[in-house]
């Protein structure tokens, strides 16, 4: 028997349904279908209310991995959500999290990578999975970007969308288990993307709320050459600490923030274009909510099956970045979150919590 690893067990999404396009944006901003599409790849994104919080999709995809893992709220030890719009600054959005699911015998706090946050979020749900501490750990990335977005900066507006997806993280004897990690920082980046004010160093003020510096900003240049940079070299690192090479990866699962830059990752790398899955044409970048939100559609579709090899790399805010080598485990109980359908040219028909999906 080999010794105690761990493993998804579960997973689950909700998605919004109120959907904006690119036509949509173009009424109110300088831009067009054409000039978003040949840029990010993006054409329509899932949009929350007014009155919706990270916590409130994040309970949902929580709730639903649960279902699919078939664990108890009871049995999980741990919550984790990473997000880079949590409800508030304190108290951890995983607290009301876990209170909304019945995780009452679990610790909760939240994880701040950036958009790397659901990878990191994985290496600390599998580190104490492992460690004997828990034998079942949630893990959520659940984003409502959209009340953090200046609808009026085309940069920023035009590449963000609203969704959430869930794990669980759970203890296992089996070959298909979680292989390794490679994580990293470069924080003389910080600013290349970040929210500037609300914090301690920029406290909220008249002067702060009138140069709209609650609003995410970014300097995409240079958060595009980080990424091409580092990702693949990320990846590269895991496979050899995992005594891999790139041919055995069936699928790799990028963070969905520009198609650009996963075409680039993928090509250094060598991975065949089939082997690439992407959802960015309908969500846009839901940031920690990306990765499980690909993970479930490609399942769904088919093109993950137990003991596939399967590669994620994220990148983000800090400047963070992440990659991870699993072998997939979790069973086709069921899909959580959306309902299972025929795949056909390339896309899946979802249900409003798991719209479409397609390898690149």
């Amino acid at each position: 028997m080999k010794p105690r690893g761990s493993a998804i067990s579960g997973i689950g999404t909700y998605v919004p349904e109120a959907v904006v396009t690119n036509d949509d944006l173009a009424l109110g901003l300088d831009t067009s279908d054409a000039w978003i599409r040949q840029r990010t790849g993006i054409r329509q994104r899932h949009i929350a209310d007014e009155l919706t919080a990270a916590s409130d999709l994040g309970a949902r995809a929580a709730a639903a991995a649960l279902d699919d893992a078939g664990v108890l709220p009871s049995q999980v030890r741990l919550v984790v959500v990473a997000s880079i719009s949590p409800d508030h600054i304190m108290p951890a959005t995983a607290s009301r999290v876990a209170h909304a699911v019945g995780a009452v015998n679990a610790g909760a706090f939240d994880l701040s990578a950036g958009c790397t946050g659901f990878v990191y979020g994985l290496s600390v749900a599998s580190a104490f999975v492992e460690s004997g501490m828990a034998d079942h750990v949630l893990l959520v990335g659940a984003e409502v970007i959209s009340h953090l977005l200046d609808w009026s900066d085309r940069s920023t507006a035009v590449l963000f969308g609203d969704a959430a997806g869930a794990v669980v993280v759970s203890a296992t004897h089996t070959p298909e288990r979680i292989l390794g990690f490679d994580l990293g920082n470069d924080g003389s980046g910080a600013d290349l993307l970040s929210i500037p004010a609300g914090g301690s160093r920029l406290p909220a003020s008249h002067e702060t709320v009138d140069e709209r510096a609650h609003f995410l900003k970014m300097e995409g240049r240079e958060v595009y050459r980080f990424a091409t940079r580092v990702v693949p070299d990320s990846a590269g690192r895991v496979l050899a600490r995992a005594g891999h090479a790139v041919e055995d990866v069936d699928l790799l699962v990028p963070h969905q923030a520009n198609l650009r830059i996963i075409e680039s990752a993928a090509k250094t790398l060598g991975i065949l274009r089939e082997r690439v899955w992407t959802n960015l044409e309908r969500y846009g970048n839901t940031s920690c909510a990306s990765i499980p939100l690909c993970l479930q559609e490609a399942r769904s579709a088919g093109v993950l099956n137990p003991g596939n090899l399967v590669l994620l790399m994220g990148f983000g805010a800090g400047l963070t970045w992440g990659s991870c080598l699993l072998s997939w485990a979790a069973t086709d109980r069921g899909i959580a979150g959306g309902r299972p359908s025929d795949r056909g040219g390339g896309k899946a028909e979802m249900s409003e919590s798991s719209e479409g999906a397609g390898l690149t």
